[in-house]
């Protein structure tokens, strides 16, 4: 009997439960249905900010580096855990003191409307085009597991995104967030355990490890290992403490929370960092052929590392639950993106147009239009997902590091120098982005990493160095050109001539005003509680399940605890709502 089904069946049906049980949190108002009504507790929004930076490509593409690289993968993950603590020291609770609905409405009060459609429209078509390519690269890899047909695996997938994300907007999205943060949790930790036991522990996994640990193999120049961390840094910071990114932080029910879930975050992606791939590095000592394991996946075959692992070393059942947490991590990305996306059509599109229009509409349609905004999204990315199938042949790690240092990097330079650099004129942000796509578009046809070394005489770099090398290049060039030309724009502002300049200033005074709940607030608090709850006891419970499962004595040992753990965290987060219940103001008559 495969096992693995009935866990990924039993995931679904948890997740889509997720859906209908906070579908009447999110039927209120648009509010409510973009942010949650900005009313949701920290380790809520501290759970789903972590899942922003954790896709399938974590399982798979960084898996995969990790095997054949060794530690140097951890940078990226370090770098997020980096940009998280300068959330919580500067960003996250500034992010929530923006009093907006939608990030782009943030991008309006600061640089104006026709920066806000600006924006709107290149961040709709990216995250679109994000979207595709996470599901197109789950698609192609649970295809090659299961000997599935990849079209209806994308399809599949997509559906069940879909409804999510209709159904119960923000609330079911970080809901969801939330539960597959456990999930992430529960197939790491079991994993690392076990790869530690089986390598003999920490020094031997260094020890034994194939190649360099830490400088991995064909690397010459361990300077370029450095530059490319001090790199990551800032380019990290750049993708994640933006106001595009900041819809996270907007579904705090305050300033302190919203500081607090990015302080969750930080310990979460920091600890991660290395438990997340110690079972590929083990796998590089104990399992160094499992790159020829899936050779269907051609040049990503070494992503599936996390697979074989799974299916040689841990108990059956737990490549259901790997699985599960891969398609947690896609779908985390992907719900997002459709409610972001929905949200900054209809506050930053839709809406001014009627406005320019003498048009009203009332709220409850507005909702109705964004639930079909998402419905519409959702299927245009699945279809996205089918046509980039001849991804297959693309490396997932440079395809990704590359896209988004090459043009994501300079749509946000503006959205996070905007809220250092006061004073920009009207037309900084969108002449700013267009410089660092021209910028990108040099480094990659002209001042390439082959260039740079015969430039100032290095010997030719080997086909890892370059990558490495055109990074930093590419990444150096954004933060030194574009983002210093932003800087330098203020040379130019003339606030006598900015009509605009009060508006600004309005919003930089909210930026600095504290966000306090409001009395209706416990209300909201017990029901998050209550729900997740007992979501997460029938989660534990699945899982104490699985120790039935005819395996070795060890193996029904892990999903016992897991399991256990997990009915913990759910009957304190049951009683922590009752305990609230209890100690409500009673009304007065």
């Amino acid at each position: 009997m495969n096992y693995d089904y009935l866990v990924i069946a039993g995931y679904f049906a948890l997740i889509l439960g997720i859906g209908v049980v906070f579908k009447k949190m999110a039927a209120k108002s648009t509010s409510d249905y973009f942010r949650g009504g900005g009313r949701m507790l920290w380790w809520m929004v501290g759970s789903t900010a972590f899942m922003m930076q954790f896709s399938a490509w974590t399982f798979t593409g960084a898996a995969g580096k990790a095997f054949t690289d060794g530690f140097a993968v951890s940078l990226v993950f370090i770098a997020n855990a980096f940009s998280y603590f300068c959330g919580w020291a500067y960003f996250a609770h500034r992010f929530r003191q923006m009093r907006v609905d939608t990030p782009t409405e943030a991008i309006g009060r600061r640089f104006g409307d026709g920066n806000e459609t600006f924006f709107s429209c290149a961040l709709i078509i990216f995250t679109i085009l994000n979207a595709g390519i996470w599901l197109n690269a789950l698609g192609v890899f649970s295809s090659a597991v299961f000997e599935a047909d990849i079209s209806l695996t994308i399809i599949f997938i997509g559906l069940a995104v879909i409804f999510i994300s209709v159904l119960a907007g923000a609330w079911g999205v970080v809901a969801s967030d939330f539960v597959q943060t456990l999930t992430v949790a529960v197939v790491s930790v079991a994993c690392a355990v076990v790869a530690l036991v089986k390598v003999g522990g920490p020094v031997n996994l260094v020890q034994d490890f194939p190649v360099d640990f830490i400088m991995g193999p064909n690397m010459n120049y361990g300077l370029l290992l450095v530059g490319t961390f001090i790199f990551f840094l800032a380019k990290q910071l750049i993708t994640i403490m933006n106001m595009h990114d900041s819809f996270r932080f907007l579904n705090a029910k305050d300033s302190k929370n919203a500081r607090k879930a990015a302080l969750l975050a930080m310990g979460l992606m920091a600890v991660g960092s290395i438990i997340w791939f110690i079972p590929p590095w083990a796998s590089a000592i104990l399992y160094p052929d499992a790159a020829a394991a899936y050779p269907e996946l051609g040049n990503k075959a070494a992503d599936a590392v996390y697979l074989v692992f799974a299916r040689n070393a841990m108990p059956a059942g737990t490549v259901g639950l790997l699985l599960a947490g891969l398609f947690a991590a896609t779908m985390s990305s992907m719900d997002s993106a459709l409610n972001k996306n929905s949200g900054i059509f209809v506050r930053s599109l839709y809406q001014p147009y009627l406005l320019k229009k003498n048009k009203t509409v009332s709220d409850a349609k507005l909702l109705t239009i964004s639930k079909m905004l998402s419905f519409f999204s959702g299927i245009f990315v699945i279809l996205l997902a089918l046509y980039f199938k001849s991804l297959k042949e693309l490396s997932l790690f440079d395809l990704m590091m590359s896209l988004s240092a090459m043009i994501q990097v300079p749509i946000l330079i503006p959205l996070l120098l905007g809220l250092l650099v006061k004073k920009t004129p009207r037309w900084a942000p969108w002449v700013t982005v267009l410089l660092g796509l021209g910028v990108s578009a040099f480094i990659k046809y002209v001042f390439t990493p082959e260039v740079f070394a015969a430039l100032i005489g290095l010997e030719p770099f080997t086909k890892r160095e370059a990558t490495d090398m055109g990074l930093i290049l590419t990444i150096g060039g954004q933060v030194f050109i574009t983002g210093g030309f932003f800087c330098l724009t203020a040379l130019f502002y003339k606030e006598a001539a900015d009509s605009y300049a009060p508006q600004r200033q309005h919003f930089f005074n909210d930026l600095e005003t504290p966000v306090i709940a409001d009395f209706e607030q416990d209300s909201y608090d017990q029901q998050q509680r209550r729900k997740l709850g007992a979501i997460v006891s029938y989660m534990g419970g699945g899982l104490l399940v699985m120790a039935l499962i005819p395996n070795l004595m060890w193996g029904r040992v892990t999903f016992f605890v897991c399991g256990a753990v997990l009915l913990m965290i759910g009957y304190l987060l049951r009683k922590s709502a009752a305990a609230e219940l209890d100690n409500a103001p009673i009304a007065a008559d």
